[in-house]
């Protein structure tokens, strides 16, 4: 992110594209780098990314500027870029732990849209962005750039959904719930609390599992009789 809150397109496709932002790949952090991340998240909940200045990062912290500098060479973008990342990291990791656990496809579905819906309406440094600040959010959801987000959460979903579904349809499967999640955190509806597990499992039992279910049969109707 530069000092003005927008992600560069180079460093918003290289923390889309990395391999390591999944659990078993993420890079080992010191305790001093998270220190300033969360630091820095808690300045940006409450100042935005334009007003958060280095020096505020460093105060957050209890730290010197210079310190910072020493962990972060690159001011205040690169601590901004390692914020991204570790978020990241911290997002794939939870839905990790809690898909590995689903003894079920529902279930699965359940688990996945409701953590990822309430890691996201429920991040107070985002809520602050997208309520004051959203040129930061909206390129990285639009457009090209939301293609390369929905590829690579499918990427992620599609391993854990494929116990259930052949690894195309988990594929779809895992780019269509991830574009129902995003619709409901950015648009809040009344019908359906996306955060809210017992609300997200009424909308998979009645909408997501059905469509799930109409796609497999067309799938192997489509498919040639040998």
């Amino acid at each position: 992110m530069t000092a003005t809150g927008v992600l560069p397109e180079a460093t918003a496709e290289a923390v889309v594209d990395r391999p390591d932002a999944t659990p078993g790949g993420a890079p080992e952090r010191s305790l001093q780098e998270v220190r300033v991340v969360d630091a820095a998240l808690r300045c940006i909940a409450r100042w935005g990314v334009a007003k958060t200045t280095l020096d505020d990062v460093a105060r957050e912290a209890d730290w010197s500027r210079a310190t910072v500098y020493r962990l972060f060479p690159g001011g205040k973008e690169a601590v901004l870029e390692t914020v991204v990342e570790v978020e990241l990291e911290r997002f794939f990791a939870a839905l990790d732990g809690r898909l590995r656990a689903a003894p079920d496809l529902e279930d699965l579905l359940v688990a996945g849209m409701s953590e990822a819906g309430a890691r996201i309406t429920g991040h107070p440094a985002l809520r602050f962005l997208v309520t004051h600040e959203p040129e930061v959010i909206l390129p990285q959801i639009s457009f090209a750039r939301a293609e390369r987000v929905l590829a690579r959460a499918a990427s992620f979903a599609s391993p854990y959904l494929a116990r259930w579904l052949g690894p195309e349809e988990a594929r779809r499967v895992g780019e269509w719930v991830t574009r129902i999640v995003i619709s409901y955190a950015a648009s809040p509806s009344e019908s359906v609390a996306i955060a809210d597990a017992g609300s997200v499992r009424r909308l998979v039992r009645s909408f997501v599992l059905p469509g799930v279910r109409a796609s497999v049969d067309a799938q192997a109707r489509a498919r040639p009789v040998s």
